[in-house]
């Protein structure tokens, strides 16, 4: 069993929107064999759009509106044994999209964060990296777009470790930079790697000892001397790179290269599956779980309708946190008190799935879904446990939603119902006029859920403006108050998906009377309390 569980890498890809995560990503399968040729986001000549991108609407803005999962075995060259197996998770960067990628990162034990070399560390960096610090995930850092014009190795490096408040250390190093790119020399394993751009295919690397006149022959002079002086900077400046430090979450190792043009991205791949950590222990609410534990435990992290749209199927995304997972084994569902058996759970490439027999520690299985599982339920062989941890944020923008067309009223509460379970968006059902109320982080979700019922679910819907400043959830120990409080503000009331008492504020002048007249009430702007 350990054997299966070392061998395990689960990780997330963070970073701004447009830095090149789904790009990385492609050529992570590229060199994983899943894939012969890799696709891109914005295609000009390639005609093949990116494999984790498998929606319409992602095709046509270039954009990742959903966290998809994919797995692979890798094996570095030149290494024997079993080889490693890979699981990655390509996470939307929009903030509008915040939501699925901090619920993903609950899921993973470690993060490769992505920064354009232009642009430098931006605003959705900061806040990713504020989640991985919550959950001290390690994370490894790669700086990608060398191939054109940015700023100084040396400033971005500073930068990293001010904005991101976290130790780095620089494992491989540009020579030259956009017009004049030369190619990475790989300072973890010692050997230079020159630069042909290819798109699509892989490149060629070549072992030279920096000392030695053979230098100048692959990059010329000026270079040749400039990679010397700049490798002596980086060992005077930078601390010895040390793996416990990595792994302790304290330091982040640092990586050049342009993921579009394949560069840089093997060195990273080949590091990172040395040292990143196996499958770590998960902390639940009744007491720690340990991977090596025989009995296998499990949490849903995530869920997806229409996978495949000809079947309107959801898929529960479940994260194996110990033991092994069977498939037909009956498993102890602990939120809705009975036991479930599953006959055909997926392995996933993006949307390709097979089915799977077994699965270990780290991995993640898709579980076909008809609603009975909500965002963050467990599964056990009968023990009941809690994982916590995967908040749903107060949303901050709120709209009416209504049939457009009656005849379909049908498919459209069904696609609310799987769109909502989803986690896209939370809807309110006002206790007033019993109108639904959509709320959402960001103005990008309300055009996703209207192309996303009427091409998905054959509904039309429209919206409506409405005024409110905040929903927030409210409870009390004092039920005489808190019955006086839902009569007082009957107007305002409303109930989540969950049945649960919200309150919608109308302004924060109104916010702050009610909490002032209401000592006894609790206002919670996240739905874990």
């Amino acid at each position: 069993m350990n054997k299966q569980i070392e061998r395990r890498r689960t990780f997330a890809i963070i970073s701004h929107p447009d830095a090149g995560k789904t790009t990385l990503t492609e050529k992570f399968l590229l060199f994983g064999g899943q894939i012969q040729v890799a696709g891109a986001v914005k295609n000009n000549k390639i005609r093949k759009t990116a494999t984790s991108d498998w929606m319409d609407i992602e095709k046509q803005r270039g954009i990742s509106v959903s966290t998809s999962v994919m797995e692979f075995d890798y094996l570095p060259e030149g290494q024997s044994g079993e080889p490693y197996k890979v699981n990655i998770l390509d996470t939307p960067g929009h903030q509008d999209f915040a939501e699925d990628t901090y619920r993903t990162l609950t899921a993973v034990d470690s993060a490769i964060i992505v920064v354009d070399s232009a642009k430098g560390v931006e605003a959705q960096t900061r806040k990713l990296m504020e989640v991985c610090r919550m959950r001290n995930t390690p994370v490894i850092i790669f700086i990608n777009k060398m191939d054109r014009e940015g700023r100084d190795p040396f400033d971005l490096l500073d930068e990293l470790e001010q904005e991101l408040n976290i130790r780095v250390r620089p494992l491989s190093w540009p020579i030259g930079q956009g017009m004049k790119f030369k190619g990475v020399y790989n300072i973890f394993e010692h050997n230079l790697n020159l630069f042909t751009p290819d798109k699509q295919r892989k490149t060629r690397k070549v072992e030279v000892d920096v000392q030695s006149s053979d230098l100048e022959q692959h990059v010329g002079e000026d270079f040749a001397t400039r990679l010397r002086e700049d490798l002596e900077l980086v060992d005077g400046v930078y601390p010895e790179f040390n793996v416990k430090d990595y792994r302790k979450a304290e330091v982040a190792p640092v990586f050049f290269g342009s993921a579009l043009n394949n560069f840089g991205v093997q060195e990273l791949l080949d590091c990172f599956v040395q040292i990143a950590p196996d499958p770590q222990p998960t902390k639940a609410e009744e007491r720690i779980v340990k991977p090596d534990e025989p009995k296998f435990t499990g949490f849903i992290f995530k869920i997806t309708a229409n996978i495949d749209p000809n079947h309107r199927s959801c898929i529960a995304f479940c994260k194996i946190c110990s033991g092994k997972f069977l498939r037909n084994q009956p498993y102890y569902h602990v939120r809705l008190d009975k036991s479930l058996r599953f006959s055909s759970p997926t392995q996933f490439m993006a949307q390709r799935k097979s089915t799977v027999d077994e699965a270990w520690p780290g991995d993640i299985v898709g579980l076909p879904d008809n609603g009975i599982f909500k965002i963050g339920d467990t599964l056990t062989e009968g023990e009941k446990l809690h994982f916590r941890g995967l908040p749903s944020f107060s949303p901050e923008l709120f709209k009416y939603i209504e049939n457009d067309d009656p005849m379909k009223s049908k498919q459209f509460q069904k696609g609310i119902e799987q769109l909502m379970n989803e986690g896209v968006a939370q809807m309110f059902v006002n206790q007033f006029n019993n109108r639904r109320i959509i709320g959402t982080v960001g103005q990008l979700q309300f055009e996703v859920i209207q192309y996303r019922l009427e091409h998905e679910y054959n509904a039309k819907c429209r919206w409506e403006p409405v005024h409110l400043y905040k929903a927030c959830w409210i409870e009390s120990d004092d039920a005489e108050e808190l019955e006086n409080f839902k009569k007082r503000k009957y107007q305002y009331m409303a109930k989540d998906i969950e049945d649960r008492d919200v309150f919608l504020a109308d302004s924060s002048y109104v916010l702050g009377m009610a909490e002032e007249d209401f000592k006894h009430i609790k206002f919670h702007f996240t739905s874990e309390f």
